[in-house]
């Protein structure tokens, strides 16, 4: 990949986020963690619990991210066939863990049936990641990371692995000012084209705000960003600028 630096991708996985019957909010609150660890994200997808859509685009996907995060899909049910469409998508077999296994029986005891072991039948050759907070283990096969949908087990299950993801952090500078984004978009471009690996982004507000439009410099290389946010700061006229962070 053109960046040497991880990246990563997120996969909500679900019928029921499409059709608006569920409101997703794995995906924000890794989102949130993910630029805590400085790990960059660069996509977030949504796609149904369809064993031809998982096999297609998890093919597509694994070969151009670093890291991709897989939410939803792996329950008891019928329609959970996340685990079954990643192994297509990698040429694996889907063979029953008794490793997993165990940890199922142990942590649903008498409710365990056919339907819950299911469960246990990942891709060949996945890894379970274990930690003494959780009762089943994180799978992890290949890049992919493939935690649960519910909002509570998913935020327990990445909390105890998130460590593994930490990175260099972000560097953010922010110039708040009363100017139009037409005006400064030249100097905007200037700055990404002068210090590379640097992102400038400007967002506009229409609800009168103390600010028409905030700029954000931001990078894994603090000097590189300082240098970018003194480019700006100089250009900018002077009387737009009205703080900056």
């Amino acid at each position: 990949m053109a960046d040497s630096r991880p990246i990563a991708a997120i996969v909500a996985i679900g019928n029921e986020i499409l059709s608006g019957k569920i409101h997703e909010t794995n995906a924000n609150f890794l989102v949130q963690e993910l630029r805590e660890l400085g790990l960059p994200l660069k996509g977030i997808f949504t796609i149904p619990d369809e064993l031809p859509v998982l096999k297609t685009f998890f093919a597509f996907l694994q070969p151009r991210y670093d890291v991709i995060f897989s939410i939803g899909g792996v329950g008891p049910t019928h329609d959970d066939v996340t685990f079954a469409g990643i192994a297509q998508a990698l040429g694996l077999r889907l063979v029953r863990n008794e490793e997993f296994a165990t940890s199922l029986k142990t942590f649903y005891r008498d409710q365990v049936n056919d339907y819950i072991l299911k469960m246990a039948d990942l891709p060949a050759g996945a890894e379970l990641i274990r930690d003494p907070f959780l009762n089943i283990p994180v799978v992890r096969v290949s890049n992919i990371y493939i935690l649960p949908g519910d909002p509570t087990i998913f935020k327990k299950k990445f909390l105890a692995i998130k460590e593994r993801f930490r990175q260099p952090p972000f560097a953010l500078k922010k110039i708040y000012t009363s100017l139009e984004e037409g005006d400064i978009a030249a100097p905007m471009a200037e700055a990404e084209r002068r210090f590379p690996g640097v992102a400038i982004g400007s967002y506009p507000r229409y609800d009168h705000a103390e600010y028409k439009v905030l700029v954000t410099i931001e990078g894994k290389d603090r000097a590189q960003v300082e240098r970018a946010y003194q480019f700006l700061y100089e250009t900018f006229p002077r009387a737009g600028i009205l703080r900056t962070e």
